[in-house]
């Protein structure tokens, strides 16, 4: 679990996965295996974003096509605002989590970036709307969430990215706005960055971990989150994957909190 904003260059996930529910153009090869939902499991996204590179800066990469491509290093800043911050919430949506997360941003005037799952998506449109017209901002969180997904070969790796990208759009509908792909885990590579890249996404990675996914508690959620809080901060929370319940009073709090500090919100710059 990261405990400073600065990206660690290792990964440490064990996956969270799933056999492909639906065939990708190429077959990827020895595809993770598991129930087969599409849905990921309670352990999401925790492990440190990784990258090699500077946090603040875009810089032109090899693309597998062999062009060039640019922005493949991760997001790790906020758009306008001196005292702003990034909130984003990975695997949803949820029917029980996201419209209570919703809910809240709208009472505080507040607005966030969702990293869905392509598949729930797919299940619950109508919330992928509802976050693309509330002016929230949505991310491709791939289609199984698998946390090893660095380690499988470059036909499942494209399956991952690019169809979760069409599943979210299609569900989103017109005029939805996906800048951003999350690799589970934090599981970004080169490859994957450069996948990303020339399908229009940015690597989207984060500096401030809730650790809502292990539960420990509102008042841990609470602290982890203050231990990195800064003015750019992208905090990382989630709204689907299992048991949200803490995570909604968290972010209640949270937001009063951020509030009273004079903090804003913006959305990770693409």
């Amino acid at each position: 679990m990261p405990s400073s904003p600065a990206p660690s260059a290792s990964a440490a996930s064990s996956p969270a996965s799933a056999s492909p529910t639906s065939s990708p153009s190429q077959s990827p090869s020895s595809p993770p295996s598991d129930s087969g939902s599409g849905t990921p499991s309670a352990r999401p996204s925790s492990a440190p974003p990784q990258d090699p590179g500077t946090t603040n800066a875009s810089a032109p990469g090899k693309a597998l096509g062999g062009g060039l491509v640019s922005d493949t290093l991760l997001s790790h800043t906020v758009g306008s605002g001196a005292k702003a911050v990034a909130l984003t919430f990975d695997d949803g949506p949820d029917p029980q989590w996201t419209p209570q997360v919703l809910a809240l941003l709208a009472q505080h005037h507040a607005k966030a970036t969702f990293c869905e799952i392509g598949p729930n998506a797919q299940r619950y449109p109508y919330l992928t709307k509802e976050i693309s017209t509330a002016g929230d901002r949505l991310c491709d969180h791939s289609v199984h969430h698998n946390e090893q997904q660095s380690r499988m070969s470059l036909d499942y790796n494209t399956h991952e990215i690019a169809d979760a990208q069409r599943e979210i759009t299609d569900a989103a509908g017109t005029g939805a706005k996906l800048m951003f792909y999350r690799a589970p885990g934090g599981d970004f590579s080169p490859m994957i960055r450069n996948i990303a890249a020339e399908h229009g996404l940015r690597p989207l990675a984060w500096s401030d971990d809730s650790n809502d996914w292990k539960r420990p508690g509102v008042n841990g959620i609470l602290r982890s989150i203050n231990q990195d809080l800064r003015p750019g901060a992208i905090i990382l929370m989630h709204d689907g994957g299992g048991d949200r319940s803490q995570s909604v009073q968290a972010l209640a709090r949270l937001l009063d909190q951020l509030d009273s500090q004079g903090y804003t919100y913006s959305f990770p710059t693409p």
